[in-house]
This record gives C-alpha cells, sequence and structure tokens, in this order.
C-alpha cells in the first residue's frame, strides 16, 4: 500500500472511531427551542456491566423514536442513546405534564418490580449532560420477612435545569417520593407518566459545566487520602529499595574487589559466584521466539499505557466524555502495532532466531488471543441477556476491519524493519559450547517463590489507589486525578525494575544462569497480585451479582491483568539485561 493509501486508513480510522462532542453540546438556544434528550440505559445499580435499552422496560414510548448514531467508543461503553418522551424546550417551565397514560398488564408490572427490586436506575443526556434517578423503591420498613415487602414505582419526574445566557449549564432530576403506584401485586395497574420542568439561572460559565462531575474526585478528604496513599508508597519504595540497593551495592562492590585480587593473585584459582558462570549466563533462553513475542507484546502494551497517560493529563478523558477512553484504547493499540512487530523480530534475530514469520503471527496472536476468546464468550453472555454490553454485528465488523487494515500490515511492517535492523546481541562474554550444571538450590529459590516475593513489593506500592481505580472502572465512581495515578504507575515501573535486578542478582550468585524467563516472569508478577486483588475486592468491596456481571468482570480483568504482566515482565526484563551486561562488563572474563 502507497504511503498516501497509509495516510487516507490512518485519517479514515481517527474520523469514524474517535466520539464528537453530541449535537447538542455547543448549541445556543433560543427561548422555546427543543434541547436535544435521549433515554440511554437502565439497569442494576450494583452491576455496571448489566444494562439494558431504556425502552426494555415498558415506559411510555415517543410519538417518533430516533436512534442516535453512536461513535466506536460509545458503544463499547453500553451506550444505545434514543430519543426520550419528555420534552425539555429552552426555558419553558412545565408543572404536572402528563406523559402518557398506561394500563400496566400483569407482565408488565412483574418487569417493573423485577427491576425495582433489583435497585434499577436510568440514565439520560440532555445537552450532551448525564442524568441518573432511580425507577422504584422498596419499602422494607417494619418488615423482616421479605414476602411482605411492598414495591413502588415512580411515575413523576421533577427535572431542575440550570441555564446562563443561551447555554444549558446544569440539569438535576428528582423522582416525587409521593407519586406512586403500587406494584407488589400481580395484577393490572393504571398509570399517569408526568414530569414537571422548572428553569433557574446560574452564573457558571458554560465552558465550567462539567467541572461538578469531577468535583467529588477532587474533595479535600480524598485528595488527602490519595496523597497519604502516595507518600506512604514512596516511603515504603524508598526504605526498601534503599535497603536492597545499599546490600547490593556492598554484595558487588565486595565481588568486584575479589575477582580483582584473584586476577591478580592466583589465576588458576576456582571461580566462584557469579563471575563462575559467565560462559552460560548470555546463552539463549528456551522457547525464544515466544520469549521474543513477549517483549514485543509488553513493549507495545508499555507505549499504549504511556500514550493513555498522556491524553488524560491534556485532559482528553473528561468525566462523561462517553467513550472516550475505549476509542483511545482501540486507536491507539491499532497504530502501535508496528513497535511489537518490530520489537519481537528485531529480538528475535538477535537471538539468531531463524522462522520470524512464525515469530511474527506469535506476537499478533499473544495478547489479541485469549482477549478475542474471552469477548466472543462475554459477547454470546451478553447476547444472551439482551444486555446493551453485547456489541452490535455493525461494530464487529468495524474492529475487524480495524485489524485488518491498521493492526495487522503495521505489525508485518515493524516485524520487516525489525528483520532488517541487523542488530546484534552485545553479549560481554563468549558463551561455552556446553552449558553447566546448576547446582541444587533450596526451594525458596524456585520460580514461584521468587515471583511471590518480586510481585509484592510492587503490589504493596499500588493498592490504595487500586481501590479509586476498580470503583471508577466497576462503579459509579468517578476518577479524575490522573496526575496521582501517573506518578503511582511511574514507582510501580522504578519498583518492578529493582526488585527484578535485585533477585536476578541473587540467582547469578547462586550459579543459576537460566535468569533470562525468571526475570520476565518476575517483573509480571505484580499482575497475579492484582488478579488475587480482583477476588478481593469483588466478595469484600463490591455488590456485584448475577453471571454476567461476574463473568464480565473476572473475564476482562483477566485480560487487564494479562496485560499488566506482558508490560511489567518486560520492564523487569529490560531492567535485569541492563544490569547483568553491565556487571560483566566490569570483569575480565576469559
Amino acid at each position: 500500500m502507497a504511503i498516501g493509501g497509509w495516510h487516507v486508513v490512518v485519517l479514515l480510522l481517527v474520523y469514524t472511531v474517535i466520539p464528537v462532542r453530541s449535537d447538542g453540546s455547543n448549541h445556543k438556544y433560543k427561548v422555546g427551542d427543543p434541547v436535544p434528550l435521549y433515554a440511554n440505559k437502565v439497569g442494576p445499580f450494583h452491576n455496571p456491566s448489566e444494562t439494558y435499552r431504556y425502552f426494555d422496560l415498558p415506559f411510555c414510548f415517543p410519538a417518533h423514536v430516533k436512534e442516535k448514531k453512536e461513535a466506536l467508543g460509545e458503544v463499547l461503553n453500553g451506550d444505545r442513546l434514543v430519543s426520550a418522551p419528555y420534552k425539555l424546550d429552552f426555558l419553558q417551565d412545565k408543572d404536572s405534564e402528563v406523559v402518557c397514560k398506561k394500563k400496566l398488564n400483569k407482565e408488565e408490572v412483574a418487569q417493573f418490580r423485577s427491576a425495582v427490586s433489583k435497585d434499577y436506575y436510568f440514565q439520560m443526556y440532555y445537552d450532551d449532560l448525564p442524568i441518573w434517578g432511580f425507577l422504584g423503591k422498596v419499602d422494607k420498613e417494619g418488615k423482616s420477612d421479605p414476602s411482605e415487602y411492598r414495591y413502588y414505582l415512580f411515575k413523576h419526574l421533577h427535572y431542575e435545569i440550570f441555564y446562563n445566557k443561551d447555554r444549558v449549564i446544569e440539569i438535576n432530576a428528582r423522582t416525587d417520593p409521593n407519586a406512586l403506584v403500587d406494584l407488589t401485586d400481580d395484577k393490572e395497574v393504571d398509570v399517569e407518566f408526568m414530569y414537571s420542568v422548572k428553569w433557574k439561572e446560574t452564573s457558571t460559565p458554560f465552558e465550567k459545566r462539567m467541572d461538578k462531575y469531577s468535583q467529588s474526585s477532587s474533595l479535600p478528604h480524598h485528595l488527602e487520602i490519595h496523597w497519604f496513599s502516595i507518600i506512604n508508597s514512596c516511603v515504603t519504595v524508598l526504605l526498601l529499595t534503599g535497603f536492597l540497593a545499599t546490600i547490593l551495592m556492598r554484595v558487588l562492590k565486595n565481588d568486584f574487589v575479589k575477582y580483582a585480587h584473584d586476577e591478580e593473585t592466583a589465576d588458576d584459582q576456582e571461580e566462584t559466584g557469579w563471575k563462575y558462570i559467565h560462559g552460560d549466563v548470555f546463552r539463549y533462553p528456551k522457547y525464544k521466539s515466544l520469549f521474543a513475542a513477549a517483549l514485543g507484546s509488553g513493549t507495545q502494551l508499555f507505549t499504549l499505557t504511556v500514550f493513555i497517560f498522556i491524553l488524560a493529563l491534556v485532559g482528553v478523558f473528561y468525566p462523561y466524555n462517553r467513550g472516550a477512553l475505549f476509542t483511545a484504547l482501540v486507536v491507539i493499540y491499532a497504530l502501535t502495532s508496528g513497535i511489537a512487530g518490530y520489537v519481537a523480530a528485531s529480538f528475535y534475530c538477535q537471538l539468531e532466531g531463524a522462522n520470524w514469520v512464525r515469530n511474527l503471527l506469535l506476537t499478533g496472536g499473544l495478547f489479541c488471543g485469549p482477549l478475542f476468546l474471552t469477548f466472543c464468550f462475554l459477547n454470546t453472555v451478553a447476547i444472551a441477556y439482551s444486555a446493551t454490553a453485547a456489541l452490535p454485528f455493525g461494530t464487529i465488523v468495524v474492529i475487524f476491519l480495524i485489524w485488518a487494515l491498521v493492526t495487522s500490515p503495521l505489525l508485518v511492517l515493524g516485524g520487516i524493519a525489525g528483520k532488517n535492523s541487523k542488530a546484534e546481541f552485545q553479549a560481554p562474554c563468549r558463551t561455552t559450547k556446553y552449558p553447566r550444571e546448576i547446582p541444587p538450590l533450596p526451594w525458596y529459590r524456585g520460580s514461584l517463590p521468587q515471583m511471590a516475593m518480586a510481585g509484592f513489593l510492587p503490589f504493596s506500592a499500588i493498592y490504595i489507589e487500586l481501590y479509586y481505580i476498580f470503583a471508577s472502572v466497576w462503579g459509579h465512581r468517578i476518577y479524575t486525578i490522573y496526575s496521582i495515578l501517573f506518578i503511582v504507575f511511574i514507582i510501580l515501573l522504578i519498583v518492578t525494575a529493582f526488585i527484578t535486578v535485585a533477585l536476578t542478582y541473587f540467582q547469578l550468585a547462586a550459579e543459576d544462569h537460566e535468569w533470562w524467563w525468571r526475570s520476565f516472569l518476575c517483573g509480571g508478577s505484580t499482575g497475579l497480585f492484582i488478579y488475587s486483588y480482583c477476588l478481593y475486592y469483588y466478595y469484600a468491596r463490591s455488590d456485584m451479582s448475577g453471571f454476567m456481571q461476574t463473568s464480565f468482570f473476572f473475564g476482562y480483568m483477566a485480560c487487564i491483568c494479562y496485560g499488566f504482566f506482558l508490560m511489567l515482565g518486560t520492564v523487569g526484563f529490560r531492567a535485569a539485561l541492563f544490569f547483568v551486561r553491565h556487571i560483566y562488563h566490569s570483569i575480565k572474563c576469559e
């Protein structure tokens, strides 16, 4: 494909999937102008992934149902916007306006009762501003037996809208606690759905109308907790890494003095420790094609994370910019696939690998393969539940086209560039023909105990911040303090690199030269700790329930933690490789 063709593909990709501000958000209105109001979805409050279309419940239908065209990220977010039956014209107050009168049959009453019992909420968008409310309430007062509970549906909505000159600034919706419909019994019920509208003037400028949604995460006590967690992490990390650094530097200094003395006095003296295995330490690892593919995928995910942080810090992911994060993930992952191909093919050729095409296929499928299988299963579950999390066929086709027209070609181009880079593996010592036998080692020097030790310290540095991230992704909190998150991410990288270097040194000092895979596994082991935290969060900190929500939570978190494993494994190995090259450069190896 010509260079001009690539420009067309990239521009098409950006313009078709990046969400544009909704059609109401930049409009100026005159008195009586219609302002767009869209009903989005309903679902159990404690199950954020389990959402359904608004009109899956028997609400009043508008005269003309109009579906709003959604960008890719908004569809991935489960948004399905359709025109709502309420008319909230600019500066037009209304008092107890009737939307419709409806006779609910037994099945519809049962539908609403089930929704109320599961604590369903609704979400709408008015001029691109989000609105929430609950559908009803369960009266449990003075009743110990669930069979005695009373179920009520709210039938009157009060909209309070603030404006500044010709712009909509804020909207709040509340339900009338006195306008209730009893749904407890299985019988037909007559309902008169109503709404009221009250307009109020405000001095808040249009540019700051989204600020209130980020204030909850910026409140002083929240900021204090965040900064306390960072200071706690920094102090812990500095103490432990400082302690390890002191030991490591002292031991290394003694090693260098000892080896220099040995070279001067007794050349025939038998070597011990890490110098003894200098002829094996740069022996290429087993399964080098898989190893190179893991490094390529990890480097791509690291680059993706850095780009996401850059976008977050410049303010792209403001609250309720629907689907922006999902869009950014899809676009940046597609455009960075060339990095994965280049790193994997280049490193594989440095390790004298011959079948670089197979290595490239392995690189392309190492992360995307498990993600695709997980998506297929979870999308099937969502279809069975008729939830909005089920992607439409058209969206699946768009994602496939992005993969076929952007991700795969860039991966191949990166692989070709990596193969032709002619870089050589820089080993300061010659590798002997036959490997030395590794001496018997105690159990705690095995891979699993070392991974447990390596993952604990980085995890302890981030676990306080993890709660806020989980509460945002798998709940209804808003996370906006990306600067703090970026600092935590930097701490995570430093600690991962340092602990991997320390464990690699102790492994080499024990004359175990198979450090390549071990350093990768130790670096990535934090991903396993994060997945363990998922179990704790699900059962102890959340109220999620049901097969769909459980499968979505553990399925997608498995993919995210696997991505962390690859990314941090790459960071750990790169740090260990730099360290090993440095110490073997510093001594004279015969």
